[in-house]
């Protein structure tokens, strides 16, 4: 069971890397920030159309990297959509205990529901490779930088 469920994760990440979601860019948007991942080579523009009442109403990216990072941006670009920044933001705390530790994860991820916390799980595989944890995280790294005002952050 737990080999097809990686199996099916496995896909689900190189569909998402092979044809990402949201990757564009969109004209209307009020924050952007560029990621860059020296490491890999990774290096992503994401673009956020933030509203007054700081909820996310589109978030797009371009750029080029791994499949990891391309499939990370693509799934963030899907779960941020309507989000509130703070929620969005706790998303981002959330999905990188997941890929780096244990601690606290499951009082993190129960103001989640279960899609989106599965949709997480996909990614977070990537912690039995260090290595590859920049790669997924990067794309969250950069969001985090746009709605805080930052425009650069790298993995460095």
């Amino acid at each position: 069971m737990f080999g097809d469920l990686r199996e099916l994760y496995q896909e689900v990440i190189l569909d998402h890397g092979k044809k990402p979601r949201n990757f564009r860019y969109p004209e209307d948007f009020t924050c952007e920030a560029a990621g860059n991942n020296p490491m890999c080579g990774d290096a992503l523009m994401v673009y956020l159309k933030v509203d007054d009442n700081k909820i996310i109403r589109d978030v797009a990216f371009q750029g080029k990297g791994c499949a990891i990072s391309v499939a990370s941006a693509s799934m963030m670009t899907e779960l941020l959509k309507d989000l509130s920044v703070d929620k969005a933001e706790a998303l981002f705390k959330a999905f990188h205990s997941m890929c780096t530790d244990d601690e606290n994860i499951d009082e993190q991820l129960a103001q989640f529901d279960e899609e989106i916390v599965e949709r997480l799980q996909m990614l977070s595989g990537v912690r039995q490779f260090p290595m590859r944890v920049k790669c997924a995280t990067l794309a969250w790294h950069t969001m985090d930088a746009a709605v805080n005002g930052e425009q650069d952050i790298t993995t460095e």
